[in-house]
Parts: C-alpha cells; sequence; structure tokens
C-alpha cells in the first residue's frame, strides 16, 4: 500500500520548485495534493501536468480571507484535510544598514505570518474532523544561524523553527503532528535568484558564489529538490506518528543539531 492512500493534502507554494516536487512525491504517494499559489494560471497547468490527483487552488498566504477559502475549497473537493505543508515563502537580502522596512514586513508576513495563520486554519479544520493530521512546515539552515547579509529571512526561518515547537507541543493532543524541514542550498530557479543578489552585494561574477557554496556542502554538492521528497513523505506518513516539534536538517552534512 501507498504510504498516502486517500490522504488530501494541501500544499502552498507548489506550482513550482520544492513545493511542486513535494506534490509530485505525495501523488507518488497515492495523495490528493491542492497546487496552491498565488499565480493560479501557473497552479492550473501544474496540476494539469501531475494528473488527475492535482488540482489548483488560488492562495495568497498575506490574506486571511484567502487562506480560509482554499482551506474550503480543499474540503469542498476531497471532504477533508489531512496534510499541510506551509512551503510559501520570499528571499531577500541585504546588509543591515540597507534593510527595508517593505522587504522586513513583506518577509515576515510570507514567511512567519503565512505558515502560522495557514497552519492555524489548516488546524482548526483537522480538529473539526477528529482524527488528526500532520502539518509539516518548511524552514531553512538559515534559520539555525544569522547570516551577514541574510538578516531578515534568517530570522523569519528562525520564527518558523520556533513557531514550529510551539505548534507541535499545543496540536499534538489533538493527533496533529507539527514538525519542520531545514532545508541547505537547494539549487534551482531559488537559488539562481539568491545567486544574483550576492553577485550584487559581494560584487562577484553571477554564478560564482553558487558555485563556492556547492562546493562547500559536505556532501559535495548543492540539493536539488527531490532531495527534500523523502522527509516531506515520511513526516506525512503515519511513521512518523510519535515525532513532535522538530525541525530536520536536510542539507548534505552543512549543519547539525
Amino acid at each position: 500500500m501507498k504510504r498516502l492512500e486517500g490522504k488530501s493534502a494541501l500544499i502552498t507554494g507548489s506550482a513550482r520548485g520544492i513545493g511542486r516536487a513535494f506534490a509530485k512525491a505525495y501523488i507518488r504517494e497515492g495523495a490528493t495534493v491542492a497546487i496552491a499559489d498565488i499565480n493560479l494560471e501557473r497552479a492550473r497547468q501544474t496540476a494539469e501536468e501531475l494528473g488527475h490527483q492535482a488540482y489548483a487552488v488560488k492562495l495568497d498566504v498575506t490574506l486571511q480571507a484567502s487562506i480560509e477559502a482554499a482551506v474550503a475549497e480543499v474540503v469542498s473537493k476531497t471532504g477533508k484535510l489531512d496534510i499541510l505543508i506551509n512551503n510559501a515563502a520570499l528571499f531577500d537580502m541585504a546588509p543591515i544598514t540597507d534593510i527595508s522596512r517593505d522587504s522586513y514586513d513583506r518577509l515576515f508576513s510570507i514567511n512567519v505570518g503565512g505558515t502560522l495563520f495557514t497552519l492555524q486554519a489548516a488546524a482548526r479544520q483537522m480538529i473539526l474532523q477528529g482524527h488528526g493530521g500532520k502539518i509539516i512546515n518548511m524552514a531553512s539552515q538559515a534559520g539555525r544561524r544569522g547570516e551577514a547579509l541574510v538578516g531578515v529571512y534568517c530570522a523569519t526561518k528562525a520564527a518558523v523553527i520556533s513557531l514550529t515547537q510551539s505548534a507541535g507541543l499545543n496540536l499534538i493532543p489533538h493527533k496533529i503532528n507539527v514538525n519542520a524541514i531545514a532545508p541547505g542550498v537547494i539549487d534551482g530557479e531559488h537559488w539562481d535568484g539568491v545567486d544574483a543578489l550576492f553577485a550584487k552585494y559581494e560584487n562577484r561574477p553571477v554564478g560564482e558564489k553558487k558555485r563556492l557554496v556547492g562546493l562547500e556542502v559536505p556532501y559535495g554538492r548543492m540539493g536539488t529538490a527531490e532531495d527534500l521528497t523523502g522527509m516531506a513523505v515520511f513526516l506525512a506518513s503515519g511513521e512518523s506518528e510519535y515525532v513532535v516539534a522538530q525541525t530536520y536538517n536536510v542539507d548534505g552534512g552543512n549543519w547539525m543539531s
């Protein structure tokens, strides 16, 4: 039997990148997946590519009404919500003296507020259903330490780790397991943007920072979205019933905790 057979999952920011890889893995394990994204057209395209077990849902995690509508749409479509992955996030960087209030507000609104209030809406639905559920937050190795040019993003991901602990303790009496994944440096469209910012602030050629961070990973390369899917499936499955409020590093050995 597939590990997520018959489960209903909602994955935020899943029209592309890591979220899309999670959706593909969940479908392979038998789940029905809501491809939730602020870009509904892109979500529809992804859902079509992934097949009949996927469907698109419009979701802006900065708007409470959008969060609640997305959860309601999942329940209307599948009759329940078993799994949430809080994957939607935004990255920015700047020296401390150059951080703007707008950048700060936007990163915290999406990375922390979006995680909290989507988690809250999912938890309310899971409690109503009465048979528990799985909530997986996306942290980062950046949440384990400060970085000179990445102060706000690091702070948001540290907040996600702390929120995972608090929510995990608060919700486990309802048989809702809340845990998190902390990826390292993951190759793809996201890191192309990160590399461009490092090129700007460190006066490097485009591609140089990406090459260097890949060499520094103990495993010997940057990660891929697919490297994260095993942990995402485990945390959503019955195999993780006794795992509560933890953040798992999936980073090729970059951080040990």
